[in-house]
């Protein structure tokens, strides 16, 4: 008798779908990837929703994630000997590139419990450790000196809540967004670090490329 998807384990389900690929802007970091969004979509229906959990969000390197990878790596005293917080980390990638950069510690902030596994697999694959935040950390202090956030302002709720919280810790941290135009981003997040073009899915977005632009976030903001 096959076993009932409540038994299997996400990262045994996450290794059965996913194939280990490279993030387009830094293909020095392997992660576990989509191929094709339906095809995992359909297959991952079933499982999702006996487990009551999100959307696979986590299969994907969205454009953000690699804008932050990439400048964490062309710019690693940014991260070097520090504590770093991957924020709603999703697949691990700009987290990963912090800890090969020499971050102290690196944490992951994610409450999808697919994405953590995805994470810890991610990790492993580049030989570097990323432990997992216990539940919501948004209002939270935090021992962070560097967090890190990409692809946060999609939902209005969701930026209303975060960006305010992150706002906060910019008064003593370094605060790092990095958004590819999504709707919900305030007018002026604050300093223009970079802009990047990153090569993207028409599956995921409306074009092949999105210019990400890097902010140092200001806490002087309303």
């Amino acid at each position: 008798m096959a076993p009932s998807l409540k038994e299997v384990a996400p990262e045994g389900f996450i290794t059965a779908q996913l194939a280990i690929g490279r993030a387009a802007l830094v293909p020095e970091i392997r992660l576990y990837l989509a191929s094709a969004l339906t095809p995992l979509w359909q297959a991952t229906e079933a499982f999702l929703a006996e487990q009551n959990i999100a959307p696979p969000y986590w299969a994907f390197a969205w454009p953000g994630s690699e804008a932050l990878a990439l400048y964490i790596s062309q710019h690693p005293e940014l991260v070097r000997g520090r504590r770093v917080l991957d924020f709603a980390a999703g697949s691990g990638l700009a987290g990963i590139a912090a800890a090969l950069a020499g971050a102290q510690s690196v944490e992951a902030a994610e409450i999808d419990p697919m994405a953590q596994a995805a994470i810890t697999l991610n990790a492993a694959l580049n030989g570097v450790e990323i432990s997992l935040s216990p539940g919501n950390v948004v209002g939270q202090a935090g021992d962070w000196d560097v967090i890190i956030a990409g692809d946060i302002c999609y939902e209005s709720a969701m930026a209303a809540t975060i960006m305010p919280w992150l706002r906060g810790l910019a008064k003593c941290k370094i605060v790092l967004l990095a958004d590819p135009g999504r709707r919900y981003r305030p007018a002026d997040p604050g300093e223009i670090l970079a802009r990047f073009e990153v090569p993207t899915s028409l599956e995921l977005e409306d074009s092949t490329t999105r210019q990400v632009c890097l902010y140092a976030i200001s806490s002087g903001l309303d």
